[in-house]
């Protein structure tokens, strides 16, 4: 264990682009500075210097989510949604929800064929998977709390899409196996394919992307949603059997909700309400665990591990039954993580076996939720804190790029029950309460959050992975709080997850054997994966020494102010 750890604590290494020389920085401590912490090294520089010209974690972040969508195109995106969480120095807490929405076409069975079987092909790859953007809009509501102005925060993306960076190893050999579905879903040719393959240090320019920020910055929000860039999406929609319509962009609306707030061990747990169910699905797991009195064990032994797993067991057996967008569903969250419900629900934990998941929901073949999100944390040195988790959902979404613009569109309908019982491509299992119906939000996994001590931020985190986010947010959160270890090693400490159905629990390979050897005894099935998630945190100390720490599992990186 000690060997892994410091592996992880002394990774760095140096990337070159063409505009700029920067660093991979894995972990960070300053003082009276702000910071933020992505999923790519440029990204977060771009945030970094908008702290540097007076924004505030606000502005940080959106240009943070700008540059991602030029220089990590397998889910950064203009074409897709996301989740901001943000809690300002003086306590307010706010959330912005600009997930995606079902177009005004879509229907409850538009993925089934005349035998009433589910083609999972439709709703993953090509046009017809695309939900209506909602990130633009977002950057947009994001504004009432920025200092800068829209024209600023967007230019170092403009730059980077313009001028060029160099690709790392990862986003060249990502680039190359996606060659042939980029092909098969694209008529026009596009930047991302090249007769030779990528490699490391190449140079990736985009300049159709840099005009359709150019217009975004000249036009506002209008840029995007009408004219030019909304003629070419529409007109991309045309080109297969995509639905989406002039009418549906310029409808689109972000919403501010109430955040999902609650208690942990005198913590003040600050997540995304539904359409997300991160953070119902955080509250009842952390609420779960803490009947078993979780600190009394060790991080990853038998017992910790198997009171987690059960919890997470309980949780995603009612994310299926009951979550939904609030705007078509009954809202149940208030009852879903009240002690009264959530104590009955344990009554069935036991040490000595594991609890079959037909005793905790009603099985139902599940769907699956792609891991492809990304997530930024940022916290400034006045203190005002942001979490925000966007994706196109897999891998390059839907694997159409808007020709003559320049972005990808997100496979978000995926994430609908596009027939209830059938498993997204996370396998993730939904019912009527996720059907697909016009206008509708799409149930989502997407768990930004930030912990407060007294009032004030202390902790910023967040993951992608699908439906492993919220265990990994419970997981990395029960690190610092439970098992009192620092922010690097919550971060890097080898993960697990389980979500109902499968019944499977997912460990990383360098998970302990002797626990999965244990919890095997106690009738649990094991599978190793690579890896899960890629966790970004900041942590703030009781002297005042702000902790950033980067997930040592892919090229995410920390920028200082």
């Amino acid at each position: 264990m000690k060997k892994i750890i410091l592996v992880l604590i002394l990774t760095t290494q140096s990337i070159s682009a063409q505009y700029t020389d920067i660093n991979i920085v894995k972990e960070v401590k300053v003082k009276n500075k702000g910071v933020v912490v992505s999923a790519h090294p440029l990204a977060s520089e771009a945030g970094a210097q908008i702290l540097k010209m007076g924004g505030n974690a606000y502005d940080a972040v959106v240009a943070t989510q700008y540059a991602l969508a030029v220089v990590y195109p397998q889910a950064g995106n203009i074409g897709g949604g996301g989740f901001l969480v943000g809690v300002k120095n003086n306590g307010e807490k706010f959330t912005l929800d600009y997930r995606e929405t079902a177009p005004k076409k879509a229907s409850r069975d538009m993925y089934l064929d005349k035998n009433g079987k589910a083609n999972t092909d439709l709703s993953q790859n090509g046009r017809l998977a695309v939900g209506i953007p909602g990130s633009v809009a977002g950057f947009f509501a994001t504004l009432k709390y920025c200092k800068l102005p829209m024209e600023q925060i967007i230019q170092p993306a403009i730059d980077l899409a313009e001028k060029g960076f160099a690709i790392t190893e990862q986003e060249a050999n990502l680039l190359n196996s996606h060659k042939e579905h980029f092909r098969k879903h694209n008529i026009s040719s596009v930047v991302f394919v090249k007769d030779t393959p990528w490699k490391t240090g190449d140079i990736l320019i985009q300049k159709e992307l840099a005009e359709t920020l150019k217009l975004i910055q000249k036009y506002g929000a209008k840029g995007f949603y009408e004219g030019k860039t909304a003629e070419l999406l529409v007109s991309e929609m045309k080109k297969g059997n995509g639905i989406i319509s002039l009418e549906d962009l310029k409808n689109y609306k972000v919403v501010e909700r109430k955040a999902l707030e609650f208690d942990y061990k005198g913590n003040q747990v600050v997540s995304m309400p539904l359409p997300s169910s991160g953070g119902i699905l955080l509250a009842q797991m952390l609420k779960m665990a803490n009947y078993e009195n979780l600190e009394k064990y060790q991080q990853n032994s038998t017992q910790a591990v198997q009171i987690m797993v059960e919890s997470e067991r309980r949780a995603f057996a009612d994310r299926a039954e009951y979550m939904g967008d609030p705007d078509f569903i009954e809202d149940k969250t208030s009852y879903l993580i009240s002690d009264n419900y959530l104590k009955n629900r344990w009554k069935s934990f036991s040490f000595s076996k594991a609890t079959p998941s037909s005793e905790v929901g009603k099985i139902i073949k599940q769907p699956k939720e792609s891991t492809e999100t990304t997530h930024i944390s940022v916290l400034d040195k006045e203190g005002n804190a942001a979490a925000v988790t966007t994706t196109l959902n897999g891998l390059y979404g839907s694997k159409v790029v808007v020709s003559g613009a320049g972005f990808f569109l997100n496979n978000e309908m995926d994430d609908f029950s596009i027939k209830p019982g059938v498993p997204n491509m996370f396998g993730a299992v939904g019912g009527e309460a996720n059907s697909i119906q016009p206008n509708k939000r799409m149930l989502s996994s997407m768990t930004p959050t930030i912990l407060l001590k007294n009032g004030r931020p202390y902790m910023v985190v967040g993951t992608p992975g699908g439906t492993t986010i919220p265990t990994s947010v419970y997981q990395s959160i029960v690190n610092v709080i439970d098992f009192k270890q620092n922010a690097n090693i919550s971060v890097n400490m080898p993960k697990f997850h389980h979500q109902w159905l499968p019944e499977t629990i997912a460990f990383e390979k360098n998970f302990p054997e002797t626990t999965i050897k244990d919890l095997e005894k106690l009738g649990y099935k094991a599978e190793k994966w690579n890896q899960i998630g890629r966790t970004e945190m900041i942590l703030l100390d009781e002297n005042g020494n702000i902790h950033a720490v980067a997930d040592g599992r892919g090229d995410d990186s920390v920028a200082v102010e």
